[in-house]
């Protein structure tokens, strides 16, 4: 006889929690459907209907809506501890591959074969980008004003250099503002089921959700502590003040995920704090690609590498620390300090509107993002124009980088001609990176 199904114990979910940080490849997307696939169709554990409504909510906080989604849902399933227990194991993973990744790139990074393969890659993170850019703009973009609302963001921050946080907040009140204007892109419709434990365990107790409330304020407001209190410590310290503050204000602006404020992190790492150059900042976005969890991870190499230029590899291990510490306790607190409103904040229009304008600007975001890559990757030496009241990029065409170009094509190729996965088109291209330097200049 088939033994019937249980609500999952702790030490279930932790194994579940830890298979899904395993798994997330791919950006927010993959892992979204990773953890759909997981926790609900296979085992039944969340309805699609309350999946749905969780992401939802998610979409509306700033910082990676994957890993605070996982958060959210460990918190249904096992309160606080559940949450914190999701949330963690989801970025483990990544964040020890990654610092080992960083530690290798910083050591061994300018010996010829190393350097030969990360070209490779961040010749194959353009095209990723750049299918990025396709994929959201498709989803997001319905009707004139969303148009218009993405054209005006790569405008400002393009044309402009107006800073990032002004467009995202410019976007949120207009979306705010008409949103009857705004289509969200979102996700789709909750499908019919099987009934889902957590669903039958909520009409058990229906007093469930309010018993962990409380809790979860007490979380949030710790966690808050926690994530400020180093933040102001360090507050005036040579580099270590700076990736605290720096990372800690990203942290609550990087609505639309990692692609959206990238370019904002890379031209203030690389042009303002000088803690890596953009060749770097590619490599570190190519090493992103190549591991589990949130692609926001990159931020952990441009901490290592802040901190490695200053103190050696142990100055890289504290600012990669650091700057995950400060990226992904406020994750915790959003999640603990709004999961009780959820449902009030879910079916607010207006709140609605807001993420759908959002939503629309990240387009023009991104778009800025792979023109700022693109032009250093295929380009050795770009020079910024004075336009009237604006400046634009304009790459010296004699310092085009064939190889860099010719590497850009075959990713282009194996991506939206092959339809290859992102593990293949990565591998290859570092191949083909490789075997490029062997060939005679």
């Amino acid at each position: 006889m088939k033994p019937q199904p249980h609500f999952p114990t702790f030490a279930e979910a932790l194994r579940v929690w830890l298979r899904v940080g395993l798994l997330s490849f791919g950006g927010p997307a993959a892992q979204i459907a990773v953890m759909h696939r997981e926790v609900v169709d296979d085992r039944h554990w969340v309805s699609d209907a309350r999946f749905l409504h969780a992401l939802n909510f998610c979409m509306l906080l700033p910082g990676p809506e994957a890993t605070q989604l996982a958060t959210y849902l460990g918190w249904l399933m096992h309160g606080v501890k559940g949450g914190v227990a999701a949330g963690v194991l989801f970025v483990l993973p990544g964040a020890v591959v990654m610092l080992a990744l960083s530690l290798i790139y910083a050591t061994l990074g300018e010996v010829p074969v190393v350097a030969a393969l990360f070209f490779g890659l961040k010749c194959a993170v353009l095209v990723l980008v750049v299918e990025a850019l396709l994929r959201v703009a498709k989803r997001a973009l319905h009707g004139g004003a969303a148009w218009a609302l993405a054209a005006a963001a790569f405008i400002a921050l393009a044309l402009f250099g107006v800073p990032f946080p002004i467009v995202v907040l410019a976007a949120l009140g207009i979306g705010f503002a008409l949103p009857s204007a705004f289509v969200a892109g979102g996700h789709g419709k909750a499908k019919d089921g099987p009934p889902a434990l957590l669903d039958a365990a909520l009409a058990a107790e229906p007093d469930r959700i309010a018993r962990m409330t409380a809790a979860a304020r007490r979380a949030g407001l710790v966690t808050l502590v926690l994530w400020l209190w180093p933040v102001a410590l360090l507050m005036g310290t040579p580099v270590w003040g700076d990736i605290a503050w720096f990372f800690s204000k990203m942290a609550v602006v990087t609505f639309g995920g990692a692609y959206a404020v990238l370019a904002y992190v890379a031209q203030e790492a690389v042009e303002n704090y000088r803690w890596l150059t953009a060749p770097e900042m590619l490599a570190g976005l190519g090493l992103a690609e190549t591991t589990p969890g949130p692609l926001i991870l990159v931020l952990q190499f441009v901490g290592f590498l802040a901190g490695y230029r200053g103190s050696g590899i142990a100055g890289g291990v504290g600012g990669s620390l650091l700057t995950l510490w400060v990226t992904f306790a406020p994750c915790f607190a959003f999640i603990f300090l709004g999961a009780p409103f959820v449902e009030r904040m879910h079916d607010e229009p207006r709140l609605k509107g807001a993420l759908a304008g959002v939503t629309a600007a990240v387009v023009g975001v991104i778009g800025n993002l792979a023109l700022w890559f693109g032009l250093r990757v295929i380009f050795a030496e770009v020079q910024r124009v004075p336009l009237g009241p604006a400046a634009v990029d304009i790459p010296v065409l004699a310092t085009l980088q064939p190889a860099a170009l010719a590497l850009a094509v075959l990713a282009a190729t194996l991506l939206f001609g092959l339809k290859l996965g992102l593990a293949r088109v990565l591998a290859v291209c570092a191949a083909a990176g490789l075997a490029l330097s062997f060939l005679p200049v």
